[in-house]
């Protein structure tokens, strides 16, 4: 499932982390827009965000011993 970590600009307000299975993400030069399956999840202007980060497991588990 997809899931990114929004931190904010200036480290005032906590960290954001949001998830879905459809969800995707757009920057543009004012927004960094996350949709879903039914449209705008979340919207955030880029001068409020330091960083955003895709924090999913999508990696397969190592094959264990047996």
């Amino acid at each position: 499932m997809p899931a990114y970590l929004v931190t904010h600009a200036k480290s005032q307000h906590g960290d954001i982390r949001i998830e879905d299975d459809t969800l995707t993400l757009k920057v543009t030069t004012q927004w960094a827009i996350f949709t879903d399956g039914q449209g705008v999840a979340l919207a955030l202007p880029t001068e409020q965000v330091a960083s955003i980060q895709r924090v999913d497991d999508t990696q397969e588990p190592a094959p264990q011993k047996e």
